[in-house]
């Protein structure tokens, strides 16, 4: 384990281009996604000059989006927040796995980190539990991923 070369990212916000795509859906869980991803960019060093919020209907149109951000290389990384809350109808697995796998393929076709902050979640409370409650912040959280992904990569490239 001696000579072993190990590479990290950090959790270095500053000078990252930051695009953040939010569901308006679920709005009340999202908008405490938001700003726990805003605060987490910020206290990292993040600037609000160099953070794009851009608002979609919901998680399944996020997808485009993403794809439209990683795709003008405009961005260092890119955070993905929604929350999609199981009903009565099976409709939730299709958006949340849709969803899912577009966030996936958007960051290994273009080479752009996405943080994963999308709640897949059985209830509201769950959502909200997850959104800045008991549960922390997942929006926080996948900044937090972006942040030191998009960290790594520059050292990878280098």
């Amino acid at each position: 384990m001696q000579n072993i070369t190990t590479i990290r990212g950090d959790l270095d916000a500053r000078d990252l281009r930051v695009g953040i795509v939010a569901a308006r859906f679920n709005e009340l869980v999202v908008e405490s996604l938001i700003k726990g991803a805003l605060e987490t960019l910020r206290s990292h060093g993040g600037s609000d000059k160099d953070i794009t919020l851009v608002r979609v209907p919901g998680a399944i149109e996020m997808g485009l989006a993403l794809e439209k951000m990683a795709a003008s290389r405009k961005y260092d990384a890119i955070v993905a927040l929604g929350a999609v809350i199981r009903g009565a109808t099976p409709h939730f697995d299709f958006v949340a796995g849709e969803c899912a796998k577009a966030i996936g393929q958007v960051s290994t076709r273009h080479g752009v980190p996405v943080g994963f902050g999308v709640l897949t979640v059985d209830t509201i409370e769950q959502a909200l539990e997850r959104a800045g409650s008991k549960a922390g912040n997942k929006g926080a959280d996948a900044a937090l991923a972006a942040i030191e992904m998009a960290s790594l990569l520059r050292k990878l490239e280098a």
